[in-house]
């Protein structure tokens, strides 16, 4: 048998591609190989450097044509890292987020960390054919590192994904299709999501228009809410846990996607009440506050404040989201360092601190009245957004469905073989 021989009749992951297409095994058809970091410790590995290095996050770029960072020659002589040539594929054998298995195609040569695998495929298999066969299988690469979304993969997993190999100039005929279908898709998505950044944009001026310049008049905003500080003790099994989203305000916990896992024992957990304003004291500045939809368990670490009775919580929600007022957050944060330095960490504002913001509250009315206003433009503009996401979601469908059935053969893009 040759060492491209088909090792397989039945492809698994794509059972009823064209039966004249060959089923081969990675490693048979590709040299596969990891990278390295060399020595950070070692200035002259990274001093005036000439080489291409590439870390894990490289392969957010569908085609990799810049390094992330460049390398001295000795480095790369003393076997420090290695080097992939232009052509190659590399798949990320771990990562942050949706990192791991993801695939990018290398147009230039460059080396790599030991988080990459480099695929370098032999003459029989069209490098950006099988970009697009990886592409396409990115749940089920993922999964061969077990359901542990800690497990990284390595270069036994990558040599054994099956490939399936039709004729090379057909290979390279579906993938020259591909590239010019996903251009065309790929444009629409970038500037619909252009519209999405300047609707959203549009969405938080208009509510800066209405209440920003309460902010920097009138008094101290410690005379218009109180701190509550009621722990849960027994009750705790009997309230909604709630989370704190700098995108979604307070939000029960079950619906906060970036919730950690539960608890044994919350009796220590505040109960805020509905109505209250809860702030997360490190994320404040970044939105992270918010009105709770009802009675439930915050953090310890969450500040819980009741706005006076004349005080719309909702209202003042806002207001503490605004651009001057966050502004004024960030000048009183605490923590190692200091704002003048712009270096600090684990910054927090206190509640103590939060109180001594200056902000004018008008009548109830105006105050409703503020509100209404907000409420109509920006439900006018979420519901642009609406649609423009939903155009981009169904743009990405399309496109990995396109993908998914040009590489199985069930797309003819003209080829005679």
């Amino acid at each position: 048998m040759s060492e491209e021989e088909p090792t397989r009749k039945r492809l698994e992951w794509a059972p009823d591609i064209p039966p004249e297409w060959d089923v081969v095994n990675l490693r048979m058809l590709a040299r596969i190989f990891a990278g390295g970091t060399p020595d950070r410790k070692n200035t002259d590995y990274w001093t005036d450097g000439t080489v291409p290095w590439l870390n894990s996050g490289s392969v957010n770029d569908w085609a990799i044509r810049a390094p992330s960072e460049l390398i001295s020659r000795a480095a790369l002589a003393n076997g420090a890292t290695r080097c992939a040539p232009k052509g190659s594929v590399l798949v990320a054998l771990a990562g942050q987020g949706k990192t791991k298995g993801m695939a990018a195609r290398l147009e230039i040569d460059s080396t790599l960390n030991q988080s990459l695998a480099a695929i370098v495929p032999r003459p029989s298999l069209e490098y950006r054919f099988l970009q697009y066969w990886l592409t396409s299988n990115y749940l089920n690469i993922r999964g061969l590192a077990g359901g542990d979304l800690r497990d990284g993969l390595n270069l036994q997993h990558i040599g054994s994904i099956q490939v399936p190999r039709p004729p090379v100039d057909e290979q390279r005929a579906i993938a020259g299709y591909l590239d010019r279908e996903t251009a065309q898709i790929d444009a629409f998505i970038a500037k619909n999501e252009e519209l999405i950044t300047l609707l959203t944009e549009r969405r938080g001026a208009a509510a800066q228009s209405e209440v920003e310049q309460h902010v920097g008049e009138g008094s101290r905003l410690k005379f218009q809410f109180r701190e509550i500080d009621v722990r849960a003790g027994s009750r705790w099994e009997a309230l909604p846990m709630l989370s704190v989203s700098i995108h979604n305000g307070v939000v029960p916990r079950d619906d906060d996607s970036e919730s950690s896992s539960e608890l044994s024992d919350l009796s220590h957990y505040k109960v805020a009440r509905s109505g209250d304003i809860v702030l997360n004291r490190m994320r404040a500045f970044q939105g992270g506050l918010g009105v709770a939809p009802c009675t439930g368990l915050v953090s310890p670490d969450y500040a819980v404040l009741r706005p006076a009775a004349d005080v719309d919580p909702d209202w003042l929600a806002l207001v503490m989201r605004t651009p001057r007022f966050v502004g004024e957050m960030v000048l009183r944060l605490r923590g190692i360092g200091t704002t003048d330095s712009g270096a600090v960490r684990t910054p927090r504002i206190s509640v103590a601190d939060l109180g001594e913001i200056i902000v004018s509250v008008p009548a109830s009315t105006v105050q409703s009245a503020e509100l209404r206003a907000v409420t109509t433009s920006t439900d006018r503009i979420e519901e642009a957004l609406s649609v423009v996401r939903r155009s981009v979601e169904l743009a990405r469908e399309r496109r990995a469905a396109l993908i998914c059935a040009a590489v199985t053969g069930k797309i003819d893009v003209g080829v005679t073989v």
